[in-house]
């Protein structure tokens, strides 16, 4: 069957009552539309309605969405038994939305352009893909490996990672953990699961690694260059890539300038397509940027003062981050950094007690069309 090319269209299918736009005007406006709006838009014309599903629209809807990251957290009430997930925007400031279509009571575990991977709460080992904004979702099926409570400590994964490729449309889901033999105590093996969209398969390899991670190096964790990377814990840190090409970890190193001593805490981020490692003290955050992924040479690109925030130096985690502005997390708030005007904001804070902090919860997201099947 023939399909019409958005690009091809001729410019009176877009004609209005006010006169006529060319057809990439329109689409420029329309990829600029939230996603919920965009889809009510379907119901313009025939045409429209054909747009979320056409290759060219949608990649260049996702470019557009890459330039905005946006801060997602979950807000717990302080009985427990309730929560909501914020989204925190620069440009659209806060909104709230749920995962009640998963059916289940579920905990974000990693986020990846536009796509979340959750973990049942009542269920241990099952997990979903899902894409929040569209409503779209993905059961991952179970691997014939024996309980998920063969890792080690606690029968929960060490690391869970997401890798959504947006060309593709592929995905792959990465559970690695300290894996311990029934009824004997680990010894050290490092068991990784990883599922495929592709083959809605899993595979499996096991290494040796002596690697700790804080509860932030597992939160963030980032695709780049088609592989993922965690912050490791302990002195002097490293990052830990997992090539998925390869099925093969390696290390990578910190910026030499780095300084590795008392008060100085580390944090793994993304930025414009690369990697980036921001360093607070108590007085100054410094932003490194990994220029060179082969050579592993980084570059610091921004110096900013924490003297006006002081009193929340201590506890503040940044989570995301883009060339003009950085979001951060802290107990109660969230606050956002313009680069450009050196000017600290509040974007979102919790009226009532919360029995976790924000930054526990708090994730990098962006609002793509990625599509879980």
């Amino acid at each position: 069957m023939h399909q019409t090319r958005f690009d091809q269209v001729p410019t009176s299918q877009f004609s209005s009552g006010h006169g006529f736009f060319p057809d990439e005007v329109v689409l420029q406006i329309l990829s600029r539309l939230p996603i919920k709006s965009l889809f009510r838009s379907k119901t313009v014309c025939k045409l429209w309605c054909r747009l979320v599903s056409d290759k060219y629209f949608i990649q260049l809807y996702n470019e557009l969405a890459m330039k905005n990251s946006m801060l997602l957290v979950e807000v717990s009430e302080s009985s427990g038994l309730k929560s909501s997930l914020i989204c925190v925007d620069d440009q659209k400031g806060v909104c709230e939305f749920d995962l009640g279509f998963l059916k289940d009571r579920v905990k974000v575990r990693a986020s990846c352009n536009g796509l979340l991977c959750c973990s049942s709460i009542p269920d241990k080992g099952v997990y979903y893909v899902c894409n929040p904004m569209t409503r779209e979702f993905k059961f991952l099926p179970k691997s014939r490996e024996r309980n998920v409570t063969r890792f080690y400590p606690d029968g929960e994964t060490t690391l869970v990672g997401l890798a959504c490729n947006l060309a593709s449309q592929k995905f792959n889901v990465v559970l690695a953990g300290y894996h311990r033999t029934f009824g004997h105590r680990p010894d050290g093996t490092f068991k990784c699961m990883i599922y495929d969209s592709e083959t809605n398969k899993w595979r499996k390899f096991i290494t040796f690694q002596d690697d700790q991670f804080s509860h932030m190096n597992k939160n963030q964790v980032m695709f780049v260059n088609g592989a993922l990377h965690w912050l490791t814990g302990g002195g002097c840190s490293c990052i830990l890539v997992l090539d998925l090409e390869y099925d093969m970890w390696r290390k990578m190193s910190l910026p030499d300038e780095l300084n590795c001593g008392m008060g100085n805490r580390f944090y793994l981020l993304e930025l414009d397509g690369c990697l980036s490692v921001i360093q607070i003290s108590d007085t100054w955050m410094k932003i490194w940027v990994l220029k060179d992924y082969v050579r592993e040479e980084w570059r610091l690109v921004d110096t900013v003062s924490l003297r006006c925030i002081k009193g929340l130096v201590p506890g503040i985690f940044p989570i995301c981050q883009t060339g003009e502005y950085v979001l951060l997390a802290t107990h109660k708030q969230i606050l956002v950094f313009h680069r450009k005007s050196r000017v600290w904001k509040e974007m979102y804070s919790v009226k009532n007690s919360s029995t976790l902090p924000l930054w526990y919860s708090a994730h990098s997201f962006r609002s793509t069309i990625s599509s879980c099947h």
